[in-house]
Parts: structure tokens; sequence; C-alpha cells
């Protein structure tokens, strides 16, 4: 298993039409190209999933969950998603720094 770790801001998307928000930190620049080649290498946990996404493990602080990432085409990076019990448990809110180790 490979262990990718990055510092980045917790950020909110909610859509205009939708009551509920989504949290994520953007996985860019060295960290997402090494995250990449290890796609290419077939190194994923589970393979790639639809829409491009990766199983990975992720954590933050003394909590580690299950997800996926997801490409960003705006970054070039990956998207990973912050679930409301991870940010409870980490006392993290939108716009602090975390750091964050993804698994793959």
């Amino acid at each position: 298993m490979e262990d990718f770790t990055v510092s980045t801001p917790l950020w909110r998307w909610q859509s205009a039409t939708a009551p509920a928000a989504w949290f994520f930190v953007t996985i860019a620049g060295d960290i997402a190209d090494a995250i990449r080649l290890a796609a290419i290498g077939g190194q994923w946990l589970g393979g790639r999933k639809g829409f491009g996404s990766a199983k990975v493990r992720a954590t933050i602080g003394d909590t580690s969950w299950s997800t996926s990432v997801f490409p960003h085409r705006e970054s070039g990076g990956w998207l990973l998603p912050v679930k409301a019990a991870v940010r409870k448990a980490e006392g993290i809110v939108e716009g602090d720094e975390v750091t964050v180790t993804v698994s793959l």
C-alpha cells in the first residue's frame, strides 16, 4: 500500500437547488501526479470505478475511513469528499487547513 500526505483547505460545494452541502479537499500538484502514476501502475484498492473515481483509505488526524477520490478537471488533481462524521470527530470546518493521508 502506498501513502500520500498533503495539507490543503477544506471547502464546501453546494448546489443552487439542493439544500445539502458536500465538503472536499483538493489534492493537486506533485501529490496528485504521484497518485495518478500509482493508478496507472494498478496500485488502487479495488481498481478504478465510475467517473474515473478510485477507492482509497483516507486519514485526517485520528480518523480513518474508506472512500473514493474523483478526478478534478479544474485543478488537474483529485477531489476527496470529507463526510460529516470525520469533520465532527476532528473538529474541522470549512476553510480549515487539514492534513490528509490517502492510502492506495
